[in-house]
């Protein structure tokens, strides 16, 4: 298992896995547990999401019954140019059920520096600034902080989006070591079949340059002892606790930027339907404008 927040670089390690003639990792499997419900899964919710459309080979064929989670597995496993892959998924969350499920699976806990993920966040129009654009990643370590205890120290392996993207051949010689295969160079050679580029030096702690003393101070307050206990240094400048006018105006400016990136992408329907569709608890409502959005999602995802 892999579990790190999003924008914390899980596709592109993703990606470079896959590279590997013994390893499988076909794409984000959150969908595994975002739709289980005890031992069965939610058959119709699962056939609508994203990601379960992606790399579910035979989607048609889908049990409604108790052997639902080991069929995609089965599927998730399949790819006819390896022969018997070690098995690796992406997780960013349900880390309590995935090791209900899997509790003597190996796990490598992936992690980027808050700083960066809060902007990388508010450049994908997830959150309208730093301050809200660092609640995934602080939601997923504070899991992760939770239910580590669980597991044994040979069971997990850390490591950092910084040496994944600065020293990559030795970062992954030791994660292929602790999966239990050899390094091969194609691991590094992902980006002749997918539309990501080599690893890029410049992409690390760009929140240096980026970003202003305050968006970093706000951060750096936000995740407190996370930043230090992940192995990143504080920036020095003096951590702002936002009072609760500011928190207020933060909230609005969140709103309103969230929305506008919103209508800008979908219109202004679709996302109204969503919106009202979770208000009311009524998924069936935002069936067919759901599959709209994602359509449009696919033209400005990687």
């Amino acid at each position: 298992m892999v579990y790190g927040a999003l924008r914390s670089g899980t596709t592109l390690f993703r990606l470079m896995l896959y590279q590997n003639t013994r390893i499988v990792s076909p794409g984000e499997t959150d969908f595994l547990f975002d739709h289980l419900d005890g031992e069965t899964i939610d058959h119709s919710a699962a056939q609508d999401d994203l990601f379960y459309q992606s790399v579910i080979h035979d989607p048609d064929n889908h049990p409604q019954d108790s052997t639902a989670f080991d069929w995609m597995l089965s599927e998730l496993r399949k790819d006819e140019t390896k022969d018997n892959p070690a098995l690796v998924l992406i997780h960013h969350r349900n880390l309590s059920q995935i090791l209900e499920r899997f509790p003597e699976a190996k796990f490598i806990h992936l992690v980027r520096d808050p700083r960066d993920v809060a902007r990388s966040s508010t450049k994908m129009g997830w959150a309208g600034s730093t301050y809200y654009g660092i609640d995934h990643w602080l939601k997923t370590e504070v899991d992760w902080s939770k239910q580590a205890a669980r597991l044994r120290p040979k069971q997990v392996l850390t490591i950092h989006y910084e040496d994944l993207v600065q020293s990559p051949e030795a970062t992954l010689s030791a994660v292929c070591d602790f999966i239990g295969v050899s390094f091969e160079s194609s691991m590094l050679e992902y980006d002749k079949t997918s539309t990501y580029s080599k690893p890029d030096k410049s992409l690390v702690y760009q929140w240096k340059t980026k970003q202003t003393p305050r968006e970093v101070a706000v951060v750096e307050h936000k995740v407190g002892n996370f930043l230090t206990d992940l192995g990143y240094e504080p920036s020095g400048h003096p951590r702002v606790v936002p009072s609760a006018i500011q928190r207020i105006g933060y909230y609005f400016h969140n709103k309103y930027v969230t929305w506008h990136i919103r209508i800008k992408r979908y219109g202004l329907v679709d996302p109204v339907i969503e919106a009202t569709s979770r208000r009311l608890n009524w998924p069936e409502l935002d069936k067919k404008s759901k599959a709209r959005r994602e359509e449009k999602r696919n033209k400005y995802l990687k």
